[in-house]
């Protein structure tokens, strides 16, 4: 373990926090509110990060043990001193709740402890949404953008970028990672343009589209996007969620002019397909319960793309819909969208690829002789991915029913602990039922279940494999 190097990396990431913390402190001063909490924040910060960056260490290498590790600390830390400002400031009072709120924004989960949003201070609840804009993308893929890394770099990208397969676009890490947070920046910039065409205030227009560029789903009104009671930013926010749950090479692509690579994309075929099945079965089953078809079909396709994508904005409390509708709703929290994308969930990749795999093991034990191969987008897919794919799913499935038994000691029901579980390791937001449902918030839980599904969201958005080796002893041990 190349310590003197991973100290020098989560220094970094701790600066560039601090630095995005002068953007919610700026807020807050425009609209005259105390900005102390994040001065204080920041000074934190500056103190703990300088000594580990002027001592850069003379071996830069890293490899992939010390990638996981970097990420998964890095991802932990910053959780840890963000949610500073809402204890400070008073708007969260306990630390354990401002550090559940900030997970659920850097992981862009959107799970809540608060009951009351509204007349929170501006500033903070800036930051709150600003967190799930800095998680979205990464804040390790910015620190690629800005800085120039060692060959080794490509370990963080592989960590911290969502899906079974990561790559460079381009043959330089760096400017594969400026290309990223440039179509994330530029997509979120037309989201706030289009929003203020709707009549949405700059300020509400901004956060929005921090909560769907990071498909988290953090909202400053106490009905989330229902409060603005305004149809046409509803269509808005339902169309770039789906957009940004796509993965973000295929922008590259287009970018580039390789159609032919967007029109033979299995995952994408799959997620569009799913998204339009489910707003065709949403609308059949929930009809009665709106005044028009109009009304319907914008709440369903509003539902449909918020849970695909994993954002968990809502417009209606899905959790009183008929049986099938919450049965799909809950699979499409399972699923989540396509890799390389800013969304949570298994990814429609893995499972493509488990499915496949599957196909080919029936096969096998009806033709032994019989060789076959996973293809997705009619290329091979290796073994090793195959592999890969299967484990996660394996450890997915093992977290999820850990967790869920570990918080049930809060004496809750069935329902409540397993779609909050699924909820945050999924990165979702809202569960089913009154307690954890769009209509309710997770204040409710003790200290230790909040511990749990705080770990629970950072799991989810760095896909397992980091946290399980940052508390592996094996990772530590020296050798």
């Amino acid at each position: 373990m190349n310590y003197r190097m991973l100290l020098y990396l989560l220094s970094v990431i701790l600066l560039i926090e601090a630095a995005f913390l002068l953007v919610p402190m700026l807020v807050a001063a425009i609209y005259g509110e105390p900005v102390m909490p994040f001065l204080i924040t920041v000074g934190i910060l500056v103190a703990v990060s300088l000594p580990g960056i002027l001592q850069k260490p003379k071996n830069t290498k890293i490899y992939a043990k010390e990638g996981y590790v970097t990420v998964a600390l890095s991802w932990l830390l910053m959780s840890l001193f963000g949610a500073l400002p809402f204890t400070l400031s008073g708007a969260i009072p306990s630390y354990v709740d401002a550090f559940f709120e900030t997970c659920s924004g850097f992981s862009t989960t959107g799970s809540s402890i608060l009951r009351v949003i509204e007349g929170l201070p501006r500033g903070v609840l800036f930051w709150r949404s600003f967190t799930h804009w800095m998680g979205g993308m990464g804040v390790l893929v910015f620190m690629l953008a800005i800085l120039p890394q060692g060959g080794h770099a490509i370990y963080l990208l592989r960590a911290e970028v969502p899906g079974p397969t990561k790559g460079k676009l381009v043959p330089k890490l760096r400017h594969t990672a400026i290309i990223l947070y440039g179509i994330y920046i530029v997509l979120t910039i037309t989201e706030v343009i289009a929003l203020l065409f709707t009549g949405l205030p700059l300020y509400d227009s901004l956060v929005s589209a921090f909560g769907t560029a990071g498909t988290g789903g953090f909202s400053v009104m106490n009905e989330s996007i229902a409060g603005y009671n305004n149809p046409a930013a509803e269509w808005v926010i339902s169309v770039f969620m789906l957009i940004f749950g796509i993965n973000f090479n295929l922008y590259f692509f287009i970018l580039i002019g390789r159609w032919r690579e967007i029109f033979k994309n299995e995952e994408l075929k799959v997620y569009l397909s799913l998204a339009a099945i489910s707003v065709a079965v949403i609308c059949v089953q929930t009809y009665h319960s709106f005044e028009n078809f109009g009304e319907c079909i914008r709440a369903s396709f509003f539902q449909t793309t918020s849970l695909i994508s994993t954002s968990g904005f809502s417009t209606r409390d899905f959790s009183q819909w008929p049986g099938l509708t919450k049965m799909l709703l809950v699979f499409l929290m399972f699923t989540g969208s396509c890799a390389g994308s800013t969304a949570g969930g298994v990814k429609l990749s893995r499972l493509l690829i488990v499915f496949k795999n599957t196909i080919r093991e029936i096969r096998h034990m009806l033709h032994p002789r019989s060789v076959n191969t996973v293809r997705i987008d009619g290329e091979p897919v290796p073994e090793e991915t195959v592999r890969s794919a299967v484990n996660y799913i394996a450890l997915y499935l093992t977290v999820l029913i850990i967790s869920a038994i570990a918080i049930s000691v809060d004496g809750y029901g069935f329902e409540t602990n397993f779609t909050g579980a699924l909820a945050c390791l999924n990165n979702i937001g809202p569960g089913l039922g009154d307690v954890v449902g769009p209509a309710g918030n997770f204040s409710g839980f003790s200290v230790f279940s909040k511990i749990v599904l705080s770990l629970d969201m950072l799991f989810g958005r760095l896909e397992i494999m980091p946290m399980i080796i940052l508390f592996s002893p094996s990772t530590w041990r020296h050798k």
